[in-house]
């Protein structure tokens, strides 16, 4: 029998031998984590796990007695594959470091809200990793110590030294990257583990290709368009990671903000029809609609972010609503232009400023919420709304239960006076996003089952009430009665009626509206309770026009992010404020953003002498 076969017997044999080693090590841990309901199963498993391990190393080391006999050293690739061996052992010892530290950031977290059960079954839970890193440090520790002891090689000396320097480099890196990483997550409030994961991995590749060649033999060669290959995609993967990471810098701006509601409406929510029930004192009611907000949530962004809250917090304060509605565009996780694909934390952030207000508020989605791209989908998006709504909030108004319609969300809050009749009914429909995925897609539009519920939801209303009930609905991209309003008051018509604003949006078109139309308009003028429709979406836009019976009106938006240019802008920037009165009249204002000037230190102070 030749040496190869032989030497691939001899292989086999120790790659069971790891294997089983490595089974009797998890079948003794599972039989101690669930030794009140299996510990006979695994035990019974460990044992015959170690039987079968002694047996095989038995045969392992008669097999490995002879394979050294009548051959010629001469046509043995000895070198070659000491060289292999020694090179795969260091950079597994590397890949462990690397495991270990960034797992035991993530048990530490685990750790402090677990339970200990619960704390050894997470780990048990992600030993798999630790199965594969074992299996090929003890196999290649095992070949390298075998080939040293049956042959004397010139660079053994070294190679150990290099493997021991190795591995107090990592150490001393992964201690000084953990005390990083604790200073800049109690002073910074950012993630910095990405990032020093992402320069290990950059410092291991250049010792292999550098330093780790000068102590073989056989030295690596390296395909200049492989390495070029592999670079790009490291770099792209883990750029998206790290563009998809948390980073909370406003979240010490956040905890400054005081509570400032005032009113002391009775709100309740229905878990059977999804539907929230405001009981209004007698006065006025006030609705604040704001609208692109685009937080962005990033190094870059942090200032625009920090800029944008402050806005929203001196709009708050000065008009005092009893209720916000967001139309879409909260967040804006786009990588090139934000340094973001995170769309979850500016989400919670938002969220927790509008719950340091006190005042309650609702949502309905954007173009840009829940991008194709996003580190985070439409369903996980939704679920995190969910878990930060009312149950946990108490003032954040999204509906755990949904309709099953198109759309991320629609739902129906109801506004009622103090004698339980329906003072407004405020529909927030999802205008969706794109016919397609990604940005270069068109808009989409109020799909007919959308607008199916909606006249559903009215003529219910009708039913309970007895009569035509009012309502308002709040979308984020305008219908293409938008456009057509706006063509006719710019060609004099006298079929619309102006109110306020201007439509000073040229970059992406003067209405940014669905090429497809939808029914809602027609089906609003049809039932004759809409009176008013609100949106967002074009950022330059907020002209309020009377069409038909309806009065379309633009929210002020927020941005300081999202459009080249606009941070500097100021015509366009603030909120839009009805007021519903107590006989059923209501009022549509802009309230402009007049502060511009802002910094980091001014905020804080403000900020500090209001606690």
């Amino acid at each position: 029998m030749s040496f190869k076969s032989r030497f691939r017997r001899f292989k086999l044999h120790l790659y069971l031998n790891i294997i089983l080693g490595i089974g009797c090590f998890i079948f003794l841990l599972n039989a101690f984590i669930y030794r009140r309901s299996f510990l006979w199963l695994f035990g019974v498993l460990f044992v015959v796990s170690l039987i079968a391990l002694i047996i095989s190393e038995t045969n392992r080391r008669k097999n490995a007695l002879g394979l050294l006999e009548n051959v010629d050293e001469q046509l043995i690739p000895f070198i070659r594959l000491f060289d292999r061996y020694n090179r795969r052992l260091i950079n597994w010892s590397l890949v462990a470091f690397g495991w270990v530290f960034s797992f035991g950031f993530s048990l530490i977290s685990i750790g402090i809200n677990s339970k200990p059960f619960e704390f050894l079954e997470k780990i048990n839970i992600n030993l798999i990793v630790f199965e594969v890193i074992a299996f090929f440090i003890i196999k290649n520790y095992t070949l390298v110590g075998w080939f040293s002891k049956n042959h004397n090689f010139e660079n053994a000396g070294a190679l150990r030294k290099l493997h021991k320097r190795a591995i107090i480099l990592s150490l001393i890196y992964w201690l000084v990257a953990s005390g990083i990483y604790y200073y800049f997550e109690e002073v910074f409030v950012i993630d910095s583990a990405p990032f020093f994961s992402g320069l290990y991995i950059f410092i291991a590749l250049v010792f292999n290709l550098f330093k780790l060649n000068q102590y073989t033999h056989s030295k690596k060669k390296y395909n200049r368009l492989v390495v070029a290959m592999i670079l790009i995609v490291a770099i792209v993967v883990g750029g998206y990671s790290f563009l998809s990471r948390d980073i909370w810098l406003t979240q010490p701006y956040i905890n400054h903000v005081p509570n400032i509601y005032d009113g002391h409406s009775e709100i309740t929510y229905d878990e059977r029809t999804g539907i929230y029930t405001i009981t209004k004192e007698s006065g006025d009611f006030k609705i604040l609609q704001l609208t692109d907000i685009h937080l962005g949530g990033s190094f870059l962004s942090y200032d625009k972010d920090l800029k944008a809250l402050d806005t929203i917090f001196q709009l708050l304060e000065e008009t005092r609503p009893d209720l916000v509605i967001v139309t879409g565009d909260l967040v804006f996780p786009i990588g090139y232009a934000s340094f973001s694909f995170n769309n979850t934390a500016p989400v919670q952030q938002f969220a927790a400023f509008m719950r340091n207000t006190g005042i309650p508020w609702a949502f309905t989605y954007g173009n840009h919420d829940t991008e194709s791209y996003a580190a985070s989908s439409k369903k996980d998006l939704n679920e995190l709304y969910k878990s930060l709504s009312w149950y946990t909030s108490k003032n954040l108004l999204y509906p755990y239960v949904q309709p099953d319609i198109t759309g991320r969300n629609n739902q129906l809050i109801e506004l009622k006076n103090q004698d339980g009749s329906l003072a407004q009914a405020l529909f927030l429909i999802d205008s969706n996003a794109y016919t397609g995925e990604g940005i270069s897609s068109e808009y989409d539009y109020i799909h007919d089952d959308q607008v199916e519920w909606y006249k559903n939801q009215v003529l219910a209303l009708e039913d309970e009430e007895g009569d035509i009930v009012p309502s308002m609905i709040f979308i984020h991209i305008p219908l293409q009665e938008y456009a057509t309003a706006a063509d006719l008051y710019n060609a004099g018509s006298d079929d619309v009626t102006y109110y306020f604003g201007s439509n000073k949006e040229s970059k992406v078109g003067k209405v940014s509206c669905s090429k497809y139309p939808s029914k809602l308009f027609d089906t609003a003028k049809e039932l004759k309770s809409t009176n008013a429709i609100f949106c967002g979406h074009d950022h330059y836009n907020n002209m309020s026009l009377e069409y038909q019976g309806i009065r379309l009106t633009y929210g002020m938006s927020i941005d300081y992010l999202a459009m080249s240019g606009i941070a500097r802008d100021t015509e366009q920037r603030g909120a839009t404020l009805v007021t519903i009165h107590d006989d059923g009249e209501w009022d549509i204002e802009q309230v402009p953003f007049g502060n511009n000037s802002f910094t980091f230190f001014d905020d804080f102070k403000r900020m500090g002498q209001k606690e």
